[in-house]
């Protein structure tokens, strides 16, 4: 299931309550979050608010103290690994998908750095608020946690990939 696109207002910033849809709804229907219990739900819609980007705004650079945790609506970022000489692109991220996983973790730097590619939105959660909900409900931090788990093996394979592409081996 894919989230569908939510209204923007003139400014260019999405309205959680334009188009009948709720924050509450939005986190429902996103591809992550679909198929928690409805306190699950309320928990994030609580914790969570509406952001935007511009295209090629920074979102996190590597090495920053991880804060938040990302859920994309609309648009899409490209996650990047950065040398002092050049960067690559290790995967693009679109509705539906998650970043910022860093978060999750008490004193844990961000890994890679996230670029908007376009005019894109995002439901943030502050990750100490995230973290605190995990503490206080294990059955919904095993969920979460099994989520994210899957978000970074995807990443890492994003990696491999990206950089078996580089040294000319198929993969």
């Amino acid at each position: 299931m894919r989230l569908s696109t939510p209204k923007v207002n003139e400014s260019g910033a999405c309205d959680p309550n334009l188009g009948h849809i709720t924050l509450e709804q939005m986190i429902r229907a996103h591809d992550f979050t679909a198929g928690l219990a409805e306190s699950q739900t309320a928990r994030l819609a609580s914790i969570a608010r509406i952001v935007t980007f511009a295209e090629d705004e920074l979102i996190l650079e590597e090495g920053q103290r991880s804060a938040a945790f990302y859920l994309l609506t609309v648009g899409s970022v490209a996650v990047e690994l950065r040398t002092p000489r050049y960067s690559v692109c290790v995967q693009s991220l679109g509705p539906g998908e998650v970043f910022g996983w860093s978060a999750l973790l008490e004193n844990q730097d961000t890994l890679f750095r996230v670029r908007a590619r376009e005019a894109t939105s995002a439901m943030r959660i502050e990750g100490a608020a995230l973290q605190e909900a995990c503490k206080s409900d294990p059955a919904f931090a095993a969920e979460i946690l099994d989520r994210t788990l899957k978000v970074v093996a995807g990443r890492v394979r994003a990696t491999e990939i990206r950089f078996a592409e580089m040294c000319g081996v198929r993969v």
